[in-house]
């Protein structure tokens, strides 16, 4: 399959706090969803007449009732097998600095804070685990 834009779209970003950790969500453990109970990054679908940036911001304000200031965009992927569908995502990186209590998820079942040595053994949606890796290989170490 030859990749081009009318295949479905995804905006997500990766959320870091001031320690280094990054802010995942489980999924809903339901059986019609794709990947139930797995670790996912904030966002969802490009919708019709959106950019990625407008359906990232909309998606923030949706799963976290929050309206994200500043973030920038970090990799294009193609996702033609280890989804649900074939899809472009577009991955943009971001500060969050609230405590996991102050944090409203609402999609989801849970929120939690990963630090960065934790990332390799997490059960993540999709080809989710090598877009973070990648972009913690990018990323100076915290101390």
């Amino acid at each position: 399959m030859i990749p081009d834009e009318s295949m479905k779209q995804i905006a997500a970003i990766i959320l870091e706090n001031d320690k280094g950790e990054l802010l995942l969500y489980k999924r809903d453990n339901k059986p019609d969803i794709p990947f139930p109970g797995y670790w996912d990054l904030i966002g969802g679908h490009v919708e019709n007449g959106e950019t990625p940036e407008k359906a990232l911001i909309r998606e923030v304000k949706e799963e976290l009732d929050l309206d994200i200031g500043e973030f920038t965009f970090f990799k294009r992927y193609e996702c033609l097998e280890g989804d649900a569908y074939p899809n472009i995502k577009y991955i943009y990186s971001g500060r969050i600095n609230l405590p996991i209590e102050e944090i409203t998820l609402l999609e989801g079942d849970i929120a939690q804070y990963f630090k960065r040595e934790e990332i390799p053994h997490v059960k993540f949606a999709n080809i989710l685990k090598e877009i973070v890796l990648e972009y913690l290989s990018t990323q100076p170490i915290k101390i």
